[in-house]
């Protein structure tokens, strides 16, 4: 199994440096953390919330996540595109980012348990040194820091902005998946 598998949309990018650099960087922290490419599609999403709103760690994944924000961040630069002639969304941006904003995931969890990466930094302060080693776009380092209020920084283009939006859509489906109400989150 290759990533190309795990991650199907990875081929919509059509700049082949940045489709590459996409792979690289899931195979890299894979390898790193010890996860098969083919154990991929078992990691958990967020244990963290997992445990707070009672999920299991095999209900919801992370790659049924990553994709989720994908295809959303997609529909949404594509809506965008054709109802209001917004002529400069990068949709190898908005694929690339939505794909890689979570990679760093695998530095922060070891299934369950919070290493010391995810204790004293989180994902998305790790992130950006990932997606350096893999030799992605600084446009890359700044969805995956801005794609959450952890973090503090805010999307400075509308890439970003699209990406953490449909991060966040994905985020509040899931819990609607298990709360009645979504204020109880």
């Amino acid at each position: 199994m290759d990533i190309q598998t795990v991650f199907p949309e990875i081929e919509a990018i059509e700049d082949d440096a940045l489709r590459s650099s996409v792979a690289a960087a899931w195979a890299t922290a894979a390898e790193d953390n010890g996860i098969d490419i083919a154990d991929l599609e078992a990691v958990p999403w967020f244990p963290p919330a997992q445990r707070e709103l009672g999920i299991a760690d095999d209900d919801v994944l992370l790659v049924e996540h990553v994709r989720d924000v994908t295809a959303c961040a997609v529909g949404l630069a594509e809506s965008l595109t054709d109802r209001r002639y917004v002529p400069n969304i990068d949709m190898d941006v908005i694929v690339a980012g939505a794909l890689v904003h979570d990679v760093s995931k695998l530095y922060e969890f070891d299934g369950m348990e919070r290493t010391e990466i995810g204790r004293l930094l989180g994902h998305p302060h790790f992130g950006v040194l990932v997606t350096a080693r893999a030799d992605l776009p600084v446009e890359m380092a700044h969805i995956v820091l801005s794609h959450t209020p952890r973090t503090n920084v805010e999307p400075a283009t509308l890439e970003a902005e699209l990406v953490r939006r449909a991060d966040e859509a994905s985020e509040t489906a899931i819990k609607a998946n298990v709360l009645t109400d979504l204020r109880d989150a």
